[in-house]
């Protein structure tokens, strides 16, 4: 017979997988309060009382058996995202806010990464099923709008961010693109351009991409100001380098990009051209990324409320599995916030 004794030992002294009694011993609190931890009661529970039993789940390396807890009672606590790309810092700041929202409510958020592929996507979104999700938070840009119907038919709540698909009747969360692409052209005009040049990537039918272009179109027709839009159909940066020294030629040319990756690839052509691009140019950007205080003189940027939309994903998900949601879907947009940098301050 093996020997207890000489099996290696999990902090805590326990030499086997802990167990919800182990982790109640641990924190000095009972069973039903570490229960209650990980389970819908959560909120009933003191944050002192909640730090205490995070320490000894921690401490003790202790995780919840979600399969055998669906099993007994049908609940798994997993909420999953489908996310297009991980490294788009917006998909990253939203995720984690969605992540920590899921674990103040007990939840555990599973990730999926589709890498724009739709063939990856697929394979998520039927891979999906067998993991018994509560809940689907989608960011992708070609979701596939048969499979996911299939699943909301299937009683699966679902919440879109940022990005609306036709046909499908789930809740929408993300930013007031009209409201934010009108703040940008008013600052810009107020800044003394005298002309403006939208950059965006590919429209193709995604939803907020079309969002910002048509206001941008819109609000420009309305004060009268000389504008343009660039589409990008290429990943290389010769275009770029070609938009920047259109944009030198004309005095008192301002651009817009429309996300943080337009913003990046600006940049990058600017820099190209020289200093004196930075000085003769206005730059604003949809997206606050880190390291635009530092470009130039500082990039302007109308920062989304990335938190807020990842909070408010889990929140509508949530309402829908309790069912204290019960109007039917919609859109939530949420107002973004200009911050004015070097970037957008007219050359003398």
């Amino acid at each position: 017979m093996s020997d207890s004794s000489s099996m290696p030992k999990r902090p805590g002294g326990i030499s086997r997988r802990p167990t919800i009694r182990d982790v109640a011993a641990d924190a000095n609190v009972s069973k039903t309060s570490v229960s209650r931890y990980f389970g819908a009661e959560r909120e009933r529970l003191s944050p002192a009382l909640k730090e205490r039993i995070e320490a000894s789940v921690e401490r003790l390396g202790f995780s919840p058996d979600r399969i055998a807890a669906s099993l007994r009672g049908g609940r798994t606590r997993l909420i999953a995202a489908l996310v297009a790309d991980l490294r788009n810092p917006y998909s990253v700041a939203v995720i984690r806010a969605a992540e920590l929202a899921c674990m103040d409510a007990g939840y555990s958020l599973m990730i999926c990464n589709t890498d724009n592929d739709p063939a990856v996507e697929r394979r998520q979104l039927a891979a999906l099923d067998g993991y018994s999700v509560e809940g689907l938070i989608v960011n992708t840009a070609s979701a596939d709008a048969g499979a996911l119907s299939e699943l909301c038919d299937q009683g699966l709540p679902i919440v879109l961010v940022d990005r609306r698909i036709p046909g499908l009747a789930c809740d929408v969360i993300g930013l007031d693109d009209q409201s934010a692409v009108t703040d940008c052209v008013d600052h810009l005009v107020a800044a003394g351009f005298t002309h403006l040049s939208l950059v965006s990537e590919p429209v193709a039918g995604i939803s907020p991409r079309e969002s910002r272009v048509a206001s941008f179109r819109e609000v420009c027709r309305e004060r009268g100001i000389d504008h343009d839009w660039y589409e990008r159909v290429a990943d290389d940066g010769a275009s770029f380098d070609r938009l920047v020294a259109d944009a030198l030629e004309r005095p008192g040319t301002a651009i817009l990009t429309a996300n943080g990756v337009m913003t990046l690839a600006v940049c990058q052509a600017m820099n190209r051209a020289g200093a004196h691009a930075f000085e003769a140019l206005g730059l604003l950007g949809i997206d606050e990324l880190d390291w635009c205080p530092l470009v130039g003189p500082g990039i302007s940027t109308m920062a989304q409320p990335v938190d807020a939309i990842g909070r408010h994903a889990v929140r509508a998900l949530l309402g829908r599995l309790s069912g204290t949601l019960t109007e039917p879907a919609g859109e939530q947009r949420l107002a973004g916030r200009l911050i004015a940098r070097g970037s957008t301050q007219r050359a003398s």
